[in-house]
């Protein structure tokens, strides 16, 4: 599962979503395990139905990344629009240390704003540490009506190594490598 995590970063997303598979305690895997033994403990479901599956969540969230060159480039205002609101969800202490000039820093108390006075046709661009998070979280804000959330391919890592050098790069400490 680990390998699949990796090539489909949206696909534990997926498997909840539909299956009810990797969201909580009772339906977990492990990251040794195969996906053919994650579908067979979960009444059979057919492998290539849970991989047709997975591709098509990937192809959509393709849909939802945006490049780091192309997000300097709309927050300079060189894409002739209004540069996007930009949604930090790492922690307190990583926004305090770098983060992107104008971001917010995600909290309750601004999902509430968000969902309770923002227009859902605001461009909005959420952003983690590389990625691995603010697909689910775009996702998340779409679900809830959204139109224009998109999330930044790579985090702010790969924007500091492909817009912004810049930007301090980091590592934390319990990451994997």
């Amino acid at each position: 599962m680990k390998d699949v995590l990796v090539a489909f970063p949206g696909a534990r997303r997926a498997l909840f979503a539909r299956y009810h598979i990797g969201g909580c305690q009772s339906c977990a895997f492990q990251p040794e395990e195969t996906l053919a033994e994650v579908c067979a403990r979960n009444e059979n479901i057919p492998v290539d139905e849970v991989i047709a599956h997975i591709q098509d969540t990937h192809d959509a969230d393709a849909k939802i990344l945006v490049e780091p060159t192309e997000l300097a480039a709309e927050i300079k205002g060189e894409e002739g629009k209004a540069a996007p609101v930009l949604l930090d969800i790492r922690t307190r202490e990583e926004f305090e240390a770098v983060s992107l000039s104008g971001a917010k820093l995600f909290s309750n108390d601004l999902l509430n704003e968000i969902f309770t006075s923002w227009d859902k046709e605001t461009p909005l661009v959420v952003y983690d540490h590389t990625g691995g998070r603010s697909l689910d979280a775009a996702a998340y804000l779409i679900g809830h009506g959204f139109n224009s959330v998109r999330a930044l391919r790579g985090g702010i890592d790969a924007y500091s190594q492909e817009a912004d050098a810049s930007i301090p790069r980091y590592r934390i400490e319990y990451e994997e490598e």
